[in-house]
């Protein structure tokens, strides 16, 4: 039981350096510089040491304050760190669970596919950790991210053709056709003013993600969680019924829920209905 907690512990604390190169990612995908070199401070340019990087303890350690020039750091660097370190958690809770009662993790050949699935599962939700931040403050996804992932996810798709899951592998193509048409035809008749196509080619990785009918789940809770924030900020007079809110954050929050829970959420409905 012991050694469950401190994998876990492990997994937590992975999860937290990882969020701190997504902060760094994502700064200097907005500062168009690239991810080599040392990190800094964007606001004196300072060099920083390795005690001014431990993940959330350095920002609490300074108070939230820059330690050369007492510049504010922004909440945004503990809450990604904090909450990609939960993601991984959660990732790794999930796929612990084995389906045939024999070992999930240890070693030996039988297990390589496991910490595969789990490592391009950490990659997925890294870049889809990146695109909801960037979405959110600059209402642009970024390619740069977007397409690698894409890629990636389709390379990763082929397993199903290796394991003789063709109908799974074909689910997911139609998956993405299907998400992505419905937004290109929003975005075509609105002349991308009620959706920008950044979010027509993040429903192609969502789709590859996600495959058929799960993809379903994703758009509708996205949609859902979308209506309730837009009425909620004009309620407030935050937002007004013009005003553009990026789409791509509830894309995401949908796709998250879905790629572990879809199949309750589908089975649900579909009970609801039938009462």
């Amino acid at each position: 039981m012991f050694i469950n907690y401190l994998i876990g512990l492990f997994v937590f604390v992975l999860g937290l350096c990882v969020g701190s190169f997504l902060n760094c990612a994502i700064y200097r995908i907005e500062s168009q510089k690239s991810l080599k070199g040392r990190s800094f401070c964007p606001h004196c340019k300072h060099t920083l040491h390795w005690w001014d990087l431990f993940p959330v303890f350095s920002f609490l350690f300074l108070q939230g304050k820059c330690l050369y020039c007492k510049a504010k750091i922004s909440w945004q660097y503990p809450a990604v760190e904090i909450a990609t370190g939960l993601v991984f958690l959660l990732i790794f809770l999930t796929q612990s669970t084995s389906t045939s009662g024999g070992p999930v993790w240890g070693v030996g050949p039988a297990l390589v596919w496991n910490y595969i699935n789990l490592a391009f599962l950490f990659y997925i939700f890294s870049a889809l950790i990146v695109i909801f931040i960037y979405d959110l403050k600059h209402y642009i996804i970024p390619d740069k991210v977007l397409f690698p992932a894409i890629i990636i996810s389709l390379i990763f798709n082929f397993r199903f053709l290796i394991f003789g899951e063709f109908s799974s592998f074909i689910y997911a193509i139609i998956a993405a056709a299907i998400a992505s048409g419905f937004f290109l035809a929003i975005f075509l008749v609105s002349t991308g003013k009620a959706m920008g196509f950044g979010d027509v080619k993040l429903a192609v990785l969502m789709g590859l993600l996600l495959g058929l009918p799960n993809i379903l789940a994703a758009l509708f809770l996205a949609f859902f969680f979308g209506a309730i924030i837009g009425v909620t900020l004009m309620i407030f007079k935050k937002k007004n019924f013009k005003s553009e809110i990026p789409f791509g954050p509830f894309l995401i929050a949908g796709t998250f829920i879905a790629i572990f829970y879809g199949n309750q959420i589908i089975q649900w409905y579909t009970n609801f209905f039938q009462i």
